[in-house]
């Protein structure tokens, strides 16, 4: 699930690309980037309404009306003509954005109904799905959109791939118990607003998210403007996003001897480091070396973020509500900032 939520919208790039120079070209870049921005907000804010509703055994109506909505606004997508912008802002950045918020916390949540002495590892495995679908998706978009197949039947191809992965996610997740609504929202909210290790821990990841997409949005550019080859600039977001890869599959194994909260300080630590370092940016083997870096450090966070949540929840029957608190606060970070960049 989570290879067609965030590791979709990780290919955005190849719409802004195409949009700006083929399909859109009568709205500037700017205006185009709103799509995207608003997608990405509304998969993390959409949690409000799917983390209390999945606590209260709603699991496979989120996932069915959450995929459905995902795969009809990708084939709707497909009809748009050039110079549509506000029907490809609904169709992809509304509609879409609200079916992949729908199924992303809900999706994560339920593995912590199976596991409890390894969830953290199998948490890490099931979020590693994002960045194999942030190295999948773009390269099969750039071919599609921009070869011989064209924008319309290029997009249907990929809302079918897309359709097809959603389907068997929904035939393969099974809840263990249905969740039973103990306490409403507000209960759970004036719980949180006492844990003081909750609000260290959304605040802390809330102000993380300032810096955090700084080398995903400007590493492609950066190596540009300092001379290095435009398809490897292309290629640095695939190198970054296989080591993300490697390193949300190994969070589990580490995590296990260093524990979930040390694991997430030192990750957030060697991220920042590795953001200053962009400074020195020069030549192809800092590009790598860079990419390689931010890219396993960012993977073993994001991995540890619901392993964290789970860990600061003590009735796993509140786990989808204070999920949907901490990623609000996140959200609207991440809507400010993907749009700035």
């Amino acid at each position: 699930m989570q290879f067609c939520t965030f590791g979709y919208v990780s290919s955005f790039g190849v719409y802004q690309d195409y949009y700006t120079r083929m399909y859109l070209t009568n709205h500037p870049p700017s205006a185009i980037s709103w799509i995207g921005a608003l997608t990405s907000f509304l998969i993390i804010n959409v949690t409000l309404i799917s983390g209390p509703l999945y606590d209260r055994g709603w699991f496979y109506r989120l996932m069915i009306v959450g995929s459905l909505l995902q795969s009809v606004s990708l084939f709707a997508l497909s009809f748009a003509k050039p110079g549509q912008f506000y029907l490809i802002f609904m169709v992809q950045g509304v509609l879409s954005g609200i079916g992949m918020g729908l199924t992303y916390s809900p999706s994560l949540a339920v593995v912590s109904q199976h596991f409890s002495k390894r969830r953290t590892l199998v948490v890490s495995l099931v979020a590693s799905g994002s960045p194999l679908g942030a190295m999948i998706h773009p390269i099969m978009l750039n071919d599609l959109l921009n070869g011989t197949v064209g924008f319309a039947r290029g997009v249907r191809a990929s809302a079918g791939f897309v359709s097809a992965l959603l389907l068997i996610a929904c035939l393969c997740m099974r809840t263990r118990e249905l969740s039973v609504p103990t306490v409403s929202y507000t209960v759970v909210a004036r719980k949180c607003s006492r844990e003081v290790l909750f609000i260290l821990m959304t605040v802390g990841s809330t102000l993380f998210q300032i810096g955090f997409y700084f080398p995903l949005f400007y590493l492609q550019l950066d190596s540009t403007k300092h001379g290095i080859d435009t398809k490897f600039s292309f290629y640095s977001l695939v190198i970054m996003n296989a080591a993300c890869f490697v390193g949300r599959c190994m969070t589990g194994i580490i995590a296990a001897y260093t524990g979930v909260l040390n694991l997430t300080i030192a990750s957030t630590v060697a991220c920042s480091a590795v953001i200053i370092s962009m400074i020195a940016l020069s030549d192809m083997a800092s590009v790598v070396m860079l990419g390689l870096a931010y890219g396993y450090f960012s993977g073993v966070y994001i991995a540890l973020i619901v392993p964290l949540v789970t860990e600061l929840t003590p009735n796993l029957s509140e786990l989808g509500a204070r999920m949907g608190i901490c990623f609000a606060f996140t959200g609207m970070y991440h809507l400010a900032l993907s749009r700035n960049s």
